[in-house]
């Protein structure tokens, strides 16, 4: 049995640990942070803004403190930007602030506009990573966006979880896209409520 519970604010700094781990090995990260001994402080401290961020305009659903699901809800729109975000984005990653930058603004011109939820983070810890629980923790929110009649957006960072996520009930949004400078791959998906 797997047992799911609602992250707060007390635990920001351990989700952003967890996703920090689980996406370094990314070519997206890569691309953000070029030199491997700095990339997982800054990932680090740059989830950590993000993930604060959602439990005040989302929430946060985590298995076993190893497992973690970060959801924007966006129902009204797209929410405000987190206090300072410039000023803490620069602190949180130094040199690499302007790649963080063009990673928002490529995320930003693919966001659909229709009421969703959006699923900005969805991390495994490597330990724990092929044993269902990234689909235990889809399957649980989407029971809720189905009884309200809602639907998920979320981009895809690699084939393989592509392909979790239209086992998950995403099919594509549009067209791939790369990231600036020959930046990896994103695939945008949606979920329409069943």
């Amino acid at each position: 049995m797997t047992t799911i519970t609602r992250a707060g604010a007390t635990d920001v700094a351990h989700c952003a640990a967890v996703v920090a781990r689980a996406f370094e090995p990314l070519p997206q990260t890569a691309w953000l942070v070029d030199t491997p001994s700095d990339r997982l402080a800054a990932l680090t401290a740059d989830f950590e803004i993000l993930v604060e961020h959602a439990v005040t305009h989302g929430h946060i659903d985590t298995i076993d403190d190893d497992a973690v699901a970060v959801w924007f809800h966006r129902e009204h729109g797209k929410p405000p930007a987190p206090a300072d975000y410039d000023v803490r984005v620069l602190a949180a990653t130094g040199r690499y602030a302007d790649r963080f930058h063009a990673l928002d603004a490529a995320f930003d011109a693919h966001h659909p506009s229709e009421p969703h939820h959006h699923l900005g983070l969805l991390a495994v810890a490597p330990s724990r990573q092929g044993h269902g629980l990234g689909a235990a923790l889809l399957r649980h929110h989407h029971a809720e966006l189905d009884d309200r009649g809602l639907a998920a957006f979320l981009e895809a960072s690699t084939l393989n979880s592509r392909r979790l996520y239209l086992r998950a009930g995403y099919a594509p949004l549009g067209e791939p896209y790369q990231l600036p400078e020959d930046g990896p791959t994103m695939w945008p998906l949606w979920r329409q409520p069943r």
